[in-house]
């Protein structure tokens, strides 16, 4: 099966709007290289961090300019040049239309985390690479969100893979790009009223 770029993906959105296209360059970087650990040690408190549901701190570790997408997964033919829908994605937001996600968990009409989920992100496999464009890294990961609600519900399980773009802002790291290929074409989730 052929998987499209994050680049590709992220290029054909008509909301991406003039966030990055960096790709990868080269193969990825050493485990023991500085950026390598920055960058893993970034996904890993961004983890934390979401797990414990500060989305207005996570919103600050992200550019102005992000494009956050994850596109619906299709099954297809062996040989086929696609495995996402082109033109349909779950989410595919800018930073506005994620601060404004982050604003309405504040108020009391966040029906679907009111109670809170109880949420873990597991974040593993990372690579990261250079990018054909300059102050910014790309960091491949796998991520697997365990997300439990209520004492009846059964738990959900969504498992994916990341294609992250970071960018150097005044010397710390933030996210420029995010596309979230998950690995079932059928969520089995309640809703998508959280973030991976």
């Amino acid at each position: 099966m052929i998987e499209e770029t994050g680049k590709a993906i992220s290029e054909a959105s008509v909301l991406r709007s003039a966030s990055t296209l960096a790709d990868r360059v080269g193969s990825s970087l050493p485990f023991t290289s500085d950026l390598h650990g920055t960058i893993h040690r970034w996904l890993i408190e961004e983890a934390y961090t979401l797990d414990e549901q500060r989305y207005e701190d996570w919103l600050d570790t992200l550019t102005d300019d992000i494009h956050y997408v994850m596109p619906v997964r299709v099954t297809t033919a062996l040989g086929t040049p696609f495995s996402t829908s082109p033109g349909m994605a779950h989410w595919d937001e800018n930073k506005y239309s994620l601060s404004r996600r982050v604003a309405r968990f504040l108020t009391e009409h966040a029906w679907t985390e009111d109670p809170p989920s109880r949420l873990r992100h597991y974040v593993t496999n990372v690579r990261v690479f250079e990018t054909d464009t300059p102050g910014e890294v790309l960091a491949d990961s796998a991520v697997l969100l365990f997300r439990s609600r209520g004492d009846v519900n059964e738990p959900a399980i969504i498992s994916a893979h990341r294609e992250d773009v970071f960018r150097d802002v005044g010397g710390d790291y933030k996210l420029a790009r995010r596309v979230i290929v998950v690995d079932e074409s059928v969520l089995r989730t309640q809703n998508l009223a959280i973030f991976l």
